[in-house]
């Protein structure tokens, strides 16, 4: 299956832009999901004050905190897991696009500048990598400046606050073990991410 899907996309005789324009379609199609996830989050971070006290009140009794917040939480309407189930779902197409960029199968067969999309920056050290590496970095910090203006309005946990600082460049490591097709899909997948996110929070209430 993912074979003919990799033979489908490197039909279109540009497999590097194929790669993206399969990424942006999935994305989109995605949309709905991402939607909701907002939302939810969005809710949940209006309850954020209330469940901080509800924390500084009951200590360390984990049992009692748990009632109390989802008693917060089923009062104004809101789902303990509001965000996190539209995400879940979203987790199959990704396994299959994964599948394509990494599984030998003839769009790998392509090349971006020159460079098979199915080099490895352990075994080729092509330069398109090292700009790769660079633009993945600049989404990466991009993406970590908007996640920690979003903490000025959300309280997030100490250790929450370096994970959210360190995560995102997270992507270069993987792109580095990976295809050049693996990297150029997560080098679309996250900017498409960062600007959908900061959207989203702009426009939905």
């Amino acid at each position: 299956m993912f074979a003919d899907l990799g033979a489908a996309l490197a039909s279109f005789g540009m497999p590097a832009l194929a790669i993206v324009l399969f990424t942006v379609v999935v994305r989109l199609a995605l949309h709905p999901f991402y939607r909701a996830a907002v939302r939810g989050e969005k809710a949940k971070a209006k309850l954020a004050p209330e469940i901080q006290k509800l924390q500084k009140k009951y200590g360390k009794d984990l049992m009692r905190f748990s009632e109390e917040s989802q008693k917060v939480y089923k009062k104004n309407g809101v789902s303990m897991f509001a965000g996190m189930l539209p995400m879940l779902a979203t987790i199959p197409f990704f396994m299959v696009i994964y599948q394509v960029v990494t599984t030998p199968n003839p769009l790998l067969d392509g090349t971006l500048f020159g460079i098979s999309l199915g080099t490895h920056f352990t075994t080729g050290f092509a330069w398109v990598f090292f700009v790769l590496f660079g633009l993945l970095a600049v989404v990466a910090y991009v993406t970590v400046k908007w996640q920690q203006s979003r903490m000025t309005t959300t309280p997030t946990p100490g250790f929450m606050t370096g994970l959210i600082k360190v995560l995102p460049f997270g992507t270069i490591l993987v792109a580095a073990y990976l295809p050049l097709a693996a990297g150029l899909y997560l080098l679309t997948t996250t900017t498409w991410t960062i600007a959908e996110r900061a959207l989203l929070y702009r426009i939905l209430s």
